[in-house]
């Protein structure tokens, strides 16, 4: 493995922050709380090797077209798995990481634990349909009070914060130093503390990230189980994930859903293929197909387009919805991602049959032009893959 002087110094307070971050999104748990989301002891799900060659790969850009390798370093990669029809047609490393490393998936965390939700409401262990404070009555009184589950999964609670609340936010979580003599509250105590006038949802999108994190302490409530439990018995466990992720969390011991998962780039890729699989692992149901199915075609079309991110996206398809933390692309070819900042990425292709893990330590949150070169390069990707079809 490379030599890489930044981990002597990389810790809570510059752990997100270049160079620092290309050691501390693969080594999460050296500098934070976390809580192991176990493999078990079963048989790895192994997918056959069948490398392909990129030498036609062709990106266009202001800068001049990037080749395949180009691509990957302009793009600040650390890793990189593609699947095509279940063979593993590509795998690619850089900066310190390897197939063991667990990254950080930043906001793509959400699609993993919004997959987890619609599972255990496909067992009729939740009912995403219910009032939150059903299962939460902390947050009665406070603007999530008017809230239920599905409002916080497809980002239509209508709340917003301001300023103030979103920095007691970020502090609850736990990823970065408390200011000095502050109390070391986590985010129930956040939550409980928002007090205001209930918020109205089911409205236009809006993307908040404290969501997620009150949709964990829900499922939490709901089974008596803790996110990272639940993770590992119903998906890391039974699609023979080859290494333990891991979620962190917050001063108190509350998971980071929204976030704080970490897992290797083969593993998401295994996570990518079971959902191209419609839930199967050879004969084993692990997701129900009516999960996959309900995903793929839920969500509104004019929450999306008249959110906070409609005209965002167009690069990426004509016609968007979020559901259940995951991006839904209709047209041709229909494409599911999940996203994170810094460059995490999970793009599905179930016409095509195509899986593409890309990890990645971009100095920007949003690099906007990173992005772009991203979704352009799954096509380019997608063509090279398909002969050029």
């Amino acid at each position: 493995m490379p030599h890489d002087s930044t981990h002597s110094t990389a810790n809570l307070s510059n752990w997100r922050t270049a160079p620092y971050s290309r050691w501390g999104f693969r080594n999460v748990g050296a500098i934070l709380a976390t809580e192991a989301i176990a493999r078990g002891g079963g048989e790895v799900w192994e997918s056959p090797q069948a490398p392909v060659s990129f030498d036609s790969f062709c990106l266009a850009g202001p800068d001049g077209t990037l080749n395949f390798h180009e691509m990957l370093e302009i793009t600040a990669t650390d890793a990189m798995v593609i699947l095509h029809d279940g063979r593993v047609v590509h795998e690619s490393y850089a900066h310190g990481n390897d197939a063991g490393s667990a990254h950080i998936l930043m906001s793509a965390s959400k699609s993993v634990v919004g997959l987890l939700a619609e599972m255990l409401h496909a067992q009729q262990l939740i009912d995403l349909d219910a009032p939150l404070v059903a299962l939460v009555p902390e947050i009665l009184g406070t603007v999530y009070g008017a809230c239920r589950l599905r409002d916080l999964l497809d980002m239509r609670s209508g709340v917003e914060f301001d300023a103030a609340p979103q920095a007691a936010y970020e502090q609850a979580g736990g990823w970065d130093p408390l200011p000095s003599g502050a109390p070391a509250e986590g985010l129930h105590q956040f939550f409980e503390t928002l007090e205001g006038k209930a918020a109205q949802p089911g409205g236009a999108f809006r993307y908040v990230s404290a969501n997620t994190d009150l949709l964990g302490w829900a499922l939490e409530r709901a089974t008596g189980l803790s996110v990272a439990t639940m993770l590992s018995e119903m998906l890391w466990q039974k699609m023979g994930a080859e290494h333990d992720a891991l979620v962190t969390l917050d001063w108190q011991g509350a998971p980071r859903c929204t976030g704080g998962v970490c897992a290797t780039a083969r593993d998401f890729a295994r996570l990518g293929q079971l959902i191209l699989d419609r839930g199967r692992r050879g004969d084993i149901s692990i997701i129900p197909s009516a999960v996959i199915d309900g995903i793929l075609t839920g969500g509104d079309h004019e929450a999306w387009a008249q959110g906070e991110w409609g005209g965002l996206f167009s690069f990426a398809g004509s016609s968007l919805r979020y559901r259940s933390g995951w991006y839904v692309v209709d047209g041709d070819p229909q494409m599911m991602f999940a996203m994170g900042i810094h460059g995490q990425n999970l793009f599905i292709d179930r016409v095509n049959r195509i899986v593409i893990v890309k990890f990645s330590s971009q100095a920007e949150r949003i690099d906007f032009h990173a992005v772009l070169r991203t979704h352009f390069a799954v096509a380019e990707i997608r063509r090279c893959l398909l002969g050029g079809r």
